[in-house]
């Protein structure tokens, strides 16, 4: 087991002590740093993800942490598997607290008039609707005791729009940003927040689900940066870097932010 990623909060929360967490994606990159990040405040964790090593792998670096965690085999465009894994959290642990709907894809990138109906709806189906049942599902077990949920949406169609052949992702991503708005107004009632993040370049394995297409040449235009495209550190980010943040948003810490994105990009977006 590789504990060398392991290390302790930078900031305590001791609230989350206990509480209860979703994560989706939760089997690498933002997701899985976002889980070791709540389990390291003693939050209790259920992994969903498409089953695989991965999440197996994040649960063992949890139990080192002396936390908890449990995984759910999870497609998030399916209602009744992701139903079905977040009953089975509330289930063993009683409650759900925290949700990050993490999970997404980039998508097959082609041009509008190339793309293949199928490619479109299957991102926005996991993108986008996986969001809304992650959501949906959580709520039940949330509203007696109010919660904080976070979205994991992009700078790409939010602040940036010149990612050639990403109409299908940057749609799910503006999509993300109005659900999460409407269900932030709607779930106050019962003291649940709901907050997006939108990270920039960040060094994850998400070019496992991204699928150019030899059209894209036809459709792009030339982007010139200024020297280097992340002015504040001259890299991507780092994953554990979102990590932190989701766990602020999770927090007491945060107690009176909902409805309110967050751009974690290193001032990309802005170029």
């Amino acid at each position: 087991m590789n504990t060398q990623t392991i290390q302790k909060p930078k900031a305590m929360y001791p609230e989350l002590k206990d509480k209860v967490a979703v994560v989706t994606g939760a089997g690498s990159g933002i997701g899985r740093a976002t889980a070791l990040a709540l389990a390291a405040q003693g939050v209790k964790v259920g992994l969903l993800d498409l089953k695989d090593s991965r999440t197996e792998q994040v649960k063992s670096e949890i139990e080192a942490l002396n936390a908890e965690a449990l995984t759910a085999d999870v497609d998030v465009s399916d209602p009744d598997r992701v139903r079905e894994a977040i009953e089975s959290v509330a289930k063993k642990w009683g409650k759900v607290d925290i949700v990050f709907a993490n999970a997404g894809i980039n998508g097959v990138l082609a041009p509008i008039e190339t793309m293949n109906p199928d490619e479109w709806d299957h991102t926005l189906t996991t993108n986008l609707k996986g969001t809304f049942l992650t959501v949906k599902y959580a709520i039940p077990y949330m509203k007696e005791q109010g919660g904080s949920i976070i979205v994991t949406s992009s700078i790409n169609g939010n602040r940036v729009f010149s990612n050639f052949g990403m109409s299908a992702y940057s749609t799910s991503k503006a999509g993300q940003m109005a659900f999460a708005k409407m269900a932030a107004l709607e779930l106050a009632r019962y003291k649940i927040r709901v907050n997006v993040i939108c990270p920039g370049s960040i060094q994850t394995h998400i070019s496992e689900s991204t699928h150019p297409t030899p059209d894209l040449q036809k459709i792009k235009i030339p982007v010139k940066y200024p020297e280097g495209n992340q002015p504040l550190e001259h890299a991507p980010g780092q994953p554990e870097q979102v990590g932190d943040l989701v766990t602020f948003l999770a927090s007491n810490a945060s107690s009176h932010i909902t409805g309110t994105e967050l751009f974690i990009d290193g001032a990309e977006s802005l170029i």
